[in-house]
C-alpha cells in the first residue's frame, strides 16, 4: 500500500510539475556529447553577446518608455521659507511704512499636460521603428552566432578526425618500421628502410601533437562563442554521412536583398531619419500645454505662529510657446536632417553592392570547394587502392620500401586533405547562407 500511495505521489508530480523533470533532463544534456544543433540553441541562449544584444533591446524599450512619458501629467511640488533680515519699505505721504513681514513661507502644487508637443511626437512616431531596429540587432547577432558556432563546431569535428586518421598512421607505420627493421636485422634490406619509416613516423608524430594542440584550442574557442563553462568537458556528437549530405546547396538561388539584415537594418534607420526631418519641420509650430496650481502662502513677524494661518492661491490656464526667431538655427536643423537622409540613400545603394559581391564571392567559393570536395573524395578512394596494390607488391618483394613510402604519404596527405576539403565546403555553405539571408536563427 505504501508503495502504491508513493507511486500515485510522483505521478501527480509529474503531471502538475513537468518543468522539474525537463530542467533536470537539460542539466544531463549539458554532460553528453552535443549535437550541431544543441551547440547552436545552447550559444543561442547563453552567448554573451547574443545577452548583451537582449539587454540592448530591454534598455531602449526602458528609453522609449521614457521619452513618451512627456504625453503623461507633470506634477510637481515645491516648498520654501524665507525670513527677511531687512524688509522693505516705502514712503507714503510724509510717512515712510515697512513693508511685508519678518517670515514668509509657501507650498506649491502645479500639474502641467502636454496637448502638443513636436518632440513628444517624434518620439510616439519612432517607437516603432526603435523597436524593429532593435530587433533587428537582435537577429543579427542571432545569425553572426549560428554561423561562427558552426564553423567553430566543424572545425574541432575535422580536426578531431584529422588525429584519428593520423593515429592510424602511426600504427600503420609502427608496423612498418618494426618490420623494415627485422628485415634488417636479418640482413634482408639495408638500413635506409627502417630509417625512412623512423623518419616518417617522427613526422607523423609531429603532426599529431599539433593536432592535438589545435583541438584544445578549437574547444576553448568554441565554448567562449557558446557561452558554455570553461572548467566543465565539452565533448561532440556527429554523423559524418549526414554531414556529407547536408553539403548540398541549391546554387540556382537568387539574391533577395530584402532578406539581409544588413539593409532591413537600414531600412530601419531610413525611417527614424524621415521622421527626424519632419521633427524639423514641426519645429516650426508652436509648443500648446495646459497647466494648474494651487499654492499655500504663510506669512507672520513671529517665527512660531508662522503656520497659523494660511492664504491659499490658485490658477489654471493655457499655456502656447512659439519661438518666432532663432537665428536660422532651425532651418539649419532641418537641412542636416535632409542631407543626413541623402548620406543614407547612399549608404544605401552602396550596402546593395556590398551584398552582391558577397553573394558572388560565396557563390564562388562554395561552388570551388564542392568541386574540390568531390574530386578529393575520388581520390581518396584511388589512393587507398594505389596503398593497398603496393603494400602487396611490396611486401612480396616487388617494389622498393620508398614506393610503399611514397604510396602512405599520399594516402595520408589525400585522406587530411578530404577533411580539410569537407570543413571548407561546409564553412562555404554558411557563409552562401548567409549572404542569401536564409539563416535560421528560430532554433
Amino acid at each position: 500500500m505504501k508503495l502504491l500511495i508513493r507511486a500515485k505521489i510522483l505521478l501527480i508530480a509529474c503531471l502538475l510539475f513537468p518543468g522539474v523533470l525537463l530542467a533536470q533532463t537539460d542539466s544531463v544534456a549539458t554532460t553528453d556529447s552535443l549535437t550541431l544543433e544543441q551547440c547552436v540553441n545552447y550559444a543561442l541562449e547563453n552567448r554573451a553577446t547574443v545577452e548583451q544584444a537582449l539587454i540592448d533591446e530591454a534598455i531602449g524599450e526602458r528609453e522609449i518608455r521614457a521619452n513618451l512619458s512627456g504625453w503623461f501629467p507633470q506634477i510637481s511640488a515645491t516648498y520654501g521659507g524665507s525670513y527677511n533680515i531687512k524688509r522693505q519699505q516705502q514712503q507714503f505721504g510724509d510717512e515712510i511704512v515697512t513693508l511685508g513681514n519678518n517670515y514668509n513661507s509657501s507650498i506649491a502644487l502645479q500639474a502641467t499636460q502636454n496637448i502638443f508637443s513636436s518632440s513628444l511626437l517624434l518620439a510616439s512616431r519612432a517607437a516603432g521603428s526603435t523597436r524593429r531596429l532593435l530587433g533587428q540587432q537582435i537577429t543579427s547577432t542571432r545569425i553572426n552566432t549560428v554561423v561562427e558556432v558552426s564553423k567553430a563546431y566543424y572545425n574541432v569535428l575535422f580536426t578531431q578526425e584529422q588525429l584519428r586518421i593520423l593515429d592510424l598512421n602511426i600504427a600503420r607505420q609502427q608496423k612498418q618500421y618494426n618490420d623494415a627493421k627485422s628485415r634488417y636485422e636479418v640482413g634482408i634490406v639495408d638500413k635506409t628502410d627502417y630509417q625512412r619509416a623512423a623518419i616518417t613516423l617522427a613526422n607523423i608524430r609531429s603532426d599529431r601533437k599539433r593536432a592535438q594542440e589545435t583541438i584544445k584550442s578549437g574547444i576553448a574557442y568554441l565554448k567562449q562563442l557558446m557561452g558554455y563553462p570553461v572548467d566543465q568537458d565539452l565533448s561532440l556528437a556527429y554523423n559524418y554521412n549526414r554531414m556529407e549530405q547536408a553539403v548540398m546547396m541549391d546554387t540556382t538561388q537568387l539574391l533577395a536583398y530584402e532578406n539581409r539584415i544588413e539593409l532591413q537594418q537600414l531600412q530601419s534607420r531610413r525611417e527614424i531619419l524621415r521622421l527626424n526631418t519632419a521633427y524639423n519641420k514641426w519645429s516650426f509650430l508652436p509648443t500648446v500645454s495646459a497647466f494648474g496650481n494651487y499654492n499655500l502662502v504663510y506669512f507672520n513677524n513671529q517665527l512660531a505662529d508662522l503656520y497659523t494661518q494660511s492664504f491659499p492661491t490658485s490658477a489654471v490656464g493655457l499655456q502656447i510657446s512659439l519661438p518666432i526667431f532663432q537665428g536660422t538655427r532651425r532651418l539649419q536643423n532641418l537641412k542636416i536632417a535632409q542631407l543626413e537622409e541623402d548620406r543614407l540613400d547612399v549608404e544605401i545603394e552602396d550596402t546593395r553592392r556590398v551584398l552582391n559581391t558577397e553573394y558572388q564571392t560565396a557563390l564562388a567559393n562554395y561552388k570551388s570547394d564542392y568541386t574540390e570536395w568531390r574530386t578529393l573524395q575520388n581520390n581518396l578512394q584511388m589512393a587507398e587502392e594505389v596503398y593497398e596494390i603496393i603494400k602487396l607488391q611490396y611486401d612480396e618483394g616487388v617494389k622498393a620500401y620508398v614506393d610503399l613510402i611514397v604510396a602512405e604519404t599520399e594516402l595520408r596527405t589525400t585522406q587530411l586533405n578530404y577533411y580539410n576539403a569537407l570543413y571548407n565546403v561546409m564553412s562555404s555553405k554558411l557563409d552562401l547562407q548567409r549572404a542569401l539571408g536564409t539563416i535560421d536563427t528560430n532554433r
